[in-house]
């Protein structure tokens, strides 16, 4: 047999053509890492709970999970009766209402907001002082027991000329507080309401680094989200995406942008009945936050519902059916997050994320499963929906939709071999491993 011919390689560029390139591309290149680090790699919160200021106390995230347990107990005791009302498969509904019950009883909330702002409204100041330091006693204090949320800070008053003063002084009450009493916590998250422009996301910025400067904290380790709630936040004046740029007056500290579903709606003129966050305003304002955040490690949150699962049975069933359906939409568009304002949205809450999950989980684990063993297959995937399936996984499991062992015989992966898929940045993932 003769010897397989080896091809003749040849160029016709010298070498200082691409060292030229290279050269007049570096700067692109560090503006493209410092703009566009990818996603952190961190657990992000399937919602948000905002407990006013003067109501929260230790044993609040208890008293949720209680509160929606018994809600389950009264009107749907059962997986057939809640698959009743939600429309869940037989074989699915057991799985999704045993992890319901399991999650309320374990992690009722996975983050909670102290507010400061519209919740708590205007106070004697030193009313509010004594709340804010307070909410840091018993934040510290929950912390310490092991009962904290994953994710707990607290929402203070915005940075317009009337409030501005206040919100700085609850603010620096509140981190000094957790200092003394022991330090930051790893999941410690504050939120700006009500940000029009970016130099007022750029203050919030410059605050956090005069608080760690005067503290000795190193520069950056303090992050916030900001939520949008005005029609300027979306679009400038000047026709640019004002969001885009409140991102990077942060200067890297911006870790969320949350959708305020009814101030928002208020501000474009939508009227009370129609202010939801599947209005066609509340789509077009998500999907400008979700483009401006792509690739910056900002994650975005949808808003909530103010119907609330109260009353008879019937009512209760018509608002977990609204409840349910927005948070599967939210998932499907990518909005892995939201609000939620009252403990009867917590079953359906978890209901619609586990199902999201659970019904996703065995095509997401063969297609990555045949995607790493370059498997053929009826998809053909390329790395960026290998990254994909990955994360999908991930954060399944991050809010016990689905379990390593289960994950890891269908996919041969190891948690670190998905986050390794998912992301280069996952290694510190577990901030809040379960």
């Amino acid at each position: 047999m003769g010897q397989e011919r080896r091809e003749r390689v040849a160029t016709s560029l010298a070498d200082a053509v691409g060292e030229e390139i290279g050269a007049s591309l570096t700067p692109v290149d560090a503006e493209l890492e410092r703009r566009y680090p990818g996603d952190p790699g961190t657990r992000q919160p399937v919602h948000t709970v905002y407990v006013p200021g003067d109501a929260f106390a230790a044993g609040t995230l208890r008293t949720w999970g209680d509160r929606a347990l018994a809600a389950l107990d009264a009107h749907a005791p059962d997986a057939a009766s809640l698959a009743a009302v939600l429309g869940l498969d037989g074989d699915l509904a057991e799985d999704v209402y045993d992890r319901v019950r399991a999650k309320l009883e374990r992690e009722p909330v996975e983050d909670l907001r102290v507010d400061f702002e519209d919740g708590y409204g205007s106070r004697p100041d030193a009313e509010e002082d004594e709340a804010a330091a307070r909410a840091a006693r018993i934040v510290a204090e929950t912390y310490d027991d092991g009962t904290a949320a994953p994710c707990t800070g607290i929402r203070v008053k915005c940075m317009e000329a009337a409030v501005r003063d206040r919100g700085i002084r609850t603010l620096d009450i509140f981190l000094t507080g957790l200092l003394e009493a022991g330090g930051l916590p790893d999941g410690l998250v504050l939120t700006l309401p009500k940000v029009t422009y970016p130099e007022q996301v750029a203050a919030m910025a410059r605050l956090l680094g005069a608080f760690e400067e005067a503290r000795g904290l190193a520069p950056g380790r303090i992050g916030f989200e900001i939520q949008i709630e005005t029609s300027q936040s979306i679009l400038a004046a000047d026709g640019t995406a004002t969001v885009a740029r409140m991102i990077q007056a942060a200067g890297g500290r911006v870790t969320g942008l949350h959708y305020g579903t009814f101030d928002y709606s208020a501000c474009l003129g939508v009227s009370a009945p129609y202010q939801a966050s599947d209005h066609p305003a509340a789509d077009h304002a998500k999907a400008v936050m979700q483009v401006a955040a792509a690739g910056t490690g900002v994650r975005v949150s949808d808003g909530a519902t103010n119907v609330l699962p109260v009353g008879p049975t019937e009512q209760v069933h018509a608002a977990w059916r609204l409840h349910y359906r927005l948070t599967r939409r939210a998932l499907a568009r990518a909005y892995y997050q939201g609000w939620d304002m009252h403990p009867g949205h917590l079953p359906t809450r978890y209901a619609a994320v586990f199902a999201f999950y659970r019904e996703g989980f065995a095509r997401a684990a063969d297609r990555l499963a045949r995607y790493v063993d370059r498997a053929g297959g009826d998809v053909m995937d390329e790395p960026a929906t290998a990254r994909a399936l990955a994360g999908h996984l991930l954060r399944g499991l991050d809010c016990g939709a689905l379990d390593g062992a289960e994950v890891a015989r269908l996919t041969s992966l190891s948690r670190a071999g998905l986050e390794g898929l998912a992301s280069p940045r996952r290694g510190d993932r577990t901030a809040f491993a379960r």
